[in-house]
């Protein structure tokens, strides 16, 4: 526990949480820091709500939201000058845990031998500062994909195992999300060490803040704030509830496994093929998509090589490269490649769904495409009856 931890010794349990205002936001981050973590969050930059790197809470987004559609994101000003009123950005978490460009190793010719230098860069340890509990599922999901298994991520192990999560619970969703269909929101789930609901309302602006985990307690502990008080609680639980009846998208009440795997031959797979540009842009913003490939790089002389881990695309022409050609030449096919596995056959490989929810994906496709649309055509096509025989598929 920490030093200030006695100070606080007359606060209530820790399922009760403290509320705590502007200057406990403010406080959180410069623990944090003081802890050794480097603390990343949301901030306004470049016309969007990104993740960087904070170093002080005036850098959260206070007074902005965002208006989402299919291949629509603007922001937009909000009056209340809430700070976590927000959908989800055009990163992910993942950016830091499993970051888009990693050197494996590199090389140096020296008296005319290679002598090979592993990268074993000591990865800083993160503070994530406003986790919406899709993103906290994601990261269940990528935590079981990339060291759940016989072999594992060391790299990413790393990042993750010094990772804190400050989960903030959704109230606003927006026009996108769809994470009471796959049951990760807007409530959190278990897996943070602080989780908060943001309040604001004629009582002021505040946050409910609990924890999760004996660190997440000592944190809570060396901050300002007052026992919470049953109005703030439950107008805070109040504004989760109502976001849960307030997603703007929504998967169709089937099996999506089954529905997936009953599907491949529907006449549906062409239309969205004619739509879709194969630009990868889904795969880039999921937060759970985790394909790599490797790149070797040499300088001018060869006396030094480098080799690069990078994330890959399944709506890439290479990624199912074998002798002779791709095994999915089409867009149909790695369209379908990436839905299937998304919302089906990760089960069979890892026990749940590739998605969470968070309609990235809806809203960074150029074109507008709508996993949710595409699910919901594939169930009315089962529903219809109307199965003719498909002709051969193209490559």
């Amino acid at each position: 526990m920490s030093a200030d931890a006695d100070v606080n010794a007359s606060r209530p349990p820790a399922s009760d949480g403290l509320v705590m205002g502007k200057d406990g936001m403010a406080a959180l981050v410069e623990v944090l820091i003081r802890r050794g973590f480097t603390v990343i969050g949301p901030t306004v930059r470049d016309g969007a709500i990104v993740l960087t790197e904070l170093r002080s809470a005036d850098e959260l987004p206070y007074g902005w939201g965002v208006e989402l559609e299919a291949g629509r994101y603007r922001l937009r000003e909000r009056p209340d000058g809430a700070a976590f009123a927000n959908a989800a950005g055009p990163q992910s978490w993942k950016s830091f845990l499993h970051p888009a460009r990693v050197r494996q190793w590199s090389a140096d010719r020296e008296d005319g031998k290679l002598v090979f230098t592993p990268d074993q860069a000591t990865p800083p340890r993160y503070a994530f500062l406003g986790v919406r509990p899709c993103d906290l599922r994601a990261i269940a999901v990528q935590d079981r994909v990339l060291t759940g298994g016989a072999y594992r991520d060391h790299g990413y192990e790393g990042r993750r195992s010094g990772a804190l999560l400050i989960v903030v619970e959704c109230t606003e969703p927006g026009a996108t999300c769809f994470c009471v269909s796959m049951g990760t929101g807007p409530a959190a789930g278990p897996g943070y060490d602080l989780v908060m609901t943001e309040v604001v309302d004629e009582d002021g602006h505040r946050f409910w803040v609990r924890d999760g985990s004996r660190e997440g307690a000592e944190i809570l502990a060396e901050l300002p704030g007052r026992p919470a008080d049953p109005e703030t609680r439950e107008t805070a639980r109040a504004g989760v509830t109502a976001a849960a009846d307030h997603m703007g998208r929504t998967m169709p009440e089937a099996d999506l496994r089954e529905l997936m795997a009953g599907t491949l031959d529907a006449p549906r797979w062409d239309d969205v093929a004619g739509r879709c540009l194969t630009c990868g842009n889904c795969t880039m913003v999921c937060p759970t998509c985790f394909c790599t490939t490797t790149e070797d790089v040499t300088d001018i002389t060869g006396d030094h090589a480098e080799r690069w881990q990078l994330w890959d695309s399944c709506f890439d022409l290479d990624f199912s490269q074998l002798h002779g050609g791709p095994v999915r030449a089409s867009s149909r096919s790695r369209y379908r490649q990436w839905m299937t596995h998304k919302l089906g056959t990760w089960y069979d490989q890892f026990g749940s769904s590739g998605c969470v929810g968070c309609g990235r994906c809806i809203v960074w496709c150029p074109v507008g495409i709508d996993i949710t649309e595409e699910a919901a055509a594939l169930y009315d096509w089962t529903r219809s009856g109307e199965r003719p025989a498909s002709a051969p598929e193209p490559p």
